[in-house]
């Protein structure tokens, strides 16, 4: 797993850390059962405060996409598939509004956005 941190950003750092940890489980990258690294450890290695990897790792437990267990740590929770899927079905739709307001902005049709869409699946599907 590897976390950037950007100084640059306006999010605050335990957002960015908490969307790429986020993004990790919903890609599949890491999977239900995988141990994350301690708070502490985080901390250390992204060289924040403990406080913010506590939260992020909070945060993440109250989406249900990791699971903590005294005195042996934060994992991936493979209790809630469905969420997951949910979860990953929602960042599709946002990637595809954003698809088709910028075939919008290129004043492509309905059916040209299909058309193209259909092209590059099958594509996809030959590789």
């Amino acid at each position: 797993m590897n976390i950037i941190i950007s100084n640059a950003s306006s999010d605050p750092i335990y957002i960015q850390i908490m969307n790429q940890i986020r993004q990790s489980i919903l890609s599949g990258e890491l999977r239900a059962g995988d141990s994350l690294p301690s708070i502490r450890q985080l901390a250390k290695d992204l060289q924040v405060s403990v406080i913010t990897t506590k939260r992020v790792y909070e945060e993440l437990e109250k989406e249900k996409l990791i699971d903590s267990v005294v005195g042996k740590g934060c994992f991936v929770s493979g209790a809630n598939k469905d969420f997951i899927r949910e979860q990953r079905m929602k960042r599709l739709e946002e990637k595809m509004i954003e698809i088709i307001r910028e075939s919008k902005d290129l004043s492509m049709s309905q059916q040209d956005l299909i058309d193209h869409l259909t092209l590059l699946f099958e594509e996809e599907q030959t590789t």
